[in-house]
């Protein structure tokens, strides 16, 4: 409960930024989207599941993936030292980890840098807030419909939009295994296996986007995209230490 105003406060205020960010810099829609849900919410799992919601292509995933996962590899070399220069405590900087830096991967890191109590607890905050991918995949694919139908009425064609042929599925599948498992319903080597599965599935499906990317032309597409996201990546730390320390839970806090 005390993570939720911060995770509320991070992923709104990059939400916006982003958006705001996209118009004052001219960086490519799906690029700015991508980049902004990757730094809010879950860096690569929430970048690769909204990518075929918005019908981003390759080149939008990779670029997006590339920002995010430099400022992953800085936050957790650079968050631990920082977390001590300010006095964050313990539940302080699991709580500021698990809120400020992206991927779940980069948050066991950099917690347990801190600390072996502040790596378990900054894994927990973490996966509070992924489960956010869910609300956001689903206003996106809501923003794609309208903009389909807005852009069919202006062209005075007929075509109908298919919610089913964006809705994110993956979602339901989702819902469905966290019953089964909550439930235990799904035996413990088993689930284990299948945890397995999923993150070599996973790693296959960012490889294969590289595969389809142009090097060249990302290269090409210029600081734009890196400024963005060092800017809402920023944004986000900032916000972090400023609605931890508001609510009172930074300094020197324990569990």
């Amino acid at each position: 409960a005390k993570s939720l105003p911060v995770i509320v406060g991070t992923i709104s205020i990059s939400l916006i930024v982003a958006f705001i960010m996209m118009k004052l810099m001219k960086v490519d829609p799906k690029t700015a989207c991508l980049i902004g849900v990757g730094s809010s919410i879950c860096g690569g799992s929430a970048i690769a599941a909204t990518a075929p919601v918005i019908e981003a292509d390759d080149e939008d995933v990779a670029r997006s993936i590339s920002v995010i996962f430099l400022f992953n590899v800085l936050a957790a070399l650079i968050f631990p030292t920082l977390g001590h220069a300010i006095g964050l405590g313990t539940e302080g900087f699991a709580v500021f980890a698990g809120t400020a830096v992206n991927d779940t991967s980069s948050v066991v890191a950099t917690g347990y840098a801190f600390s072996e109590a502040a790596g378990d607890f900054a894994t927990m905050v973490k996966l509070t807030r992924t489960l956010a991918i869910i609300p956001a995949v689903l206003a996106f694919a809501a923003i794609n419909v309208h903009l389909k139908r807005k852009a069919q009425a202006a062209e005075g064609t007929a075509v109908k939009v298919s919610i089913k042929s964006i809705f994110p599925w993956f979602i339901l599948g989702f819902l469905a295994m966290s019953a089964l498992t909550s439930l235990g319903l799904i035996p413990a080597g088993t689930a284990a296996a299948l945890k397995t599965i999923s993150k070599f599935l996973m790693v296959a499906a960012l490889a294969a986007i590289g595969l389809n990317t142009d090097f060249k032309s990302l290269c090409r597409s210029g600081a734009k995209p890196m400024l963005h996201g060092f800017i809402i990546s920023l944004l986000v730390v900032l916000v972090a230490i400023a609605v931890e320390f508001a609510i009172g839970i930074a300094p020197h806090g324990v569990l």
